[in-house]
């Protein structure tokens, strides 16, 4: 049970939602003590999910400067706060107006 709270605990810091981390303790043994194995398993399926959220942070870490200074002053548009958005591709906001 203690280590079930510190994979919850894990989970958590890595920004890995509860109900992620309850599928995965679905498929841990109901009858008896995960063993190593079964730890490597449920790890391996976060390991994709972590190295995603780990390439956004980089991401974002690089861009935070020139967002912060671009001068846009639109979260509706902005490709930094709203990175789905079809002009983001384009460039800034403001530089896509004024042209």
């Amino acid at each position: 049970m203690l280590r079930r709270v510190a994979v919850i605990a894990a989970a958590q810091r890595a920004g890995i939602p509860l109900a992620t981390v309850a599928t995965a303790f679905a498929e841990l043994p109901k009858d008896g003590v995960p063993d190593q194995a079964d730890w490597q398993r449920l790890s391996a399926t976060w390991h994709q999910e972590i190295d995603r959220r780990i390439a956004q942070l980089e991401h974002l870490r690089d861009r935070l400067g020139g967002c912060i200074g671009c001068g846009c002053l639109s979260l509706a548009t902005c490709g930094f706060v709203n990175p789905d958005d079809a002009a983001a591709s384009k460039g800034i906001r403001s530089t896509l107006l004024d042209s």
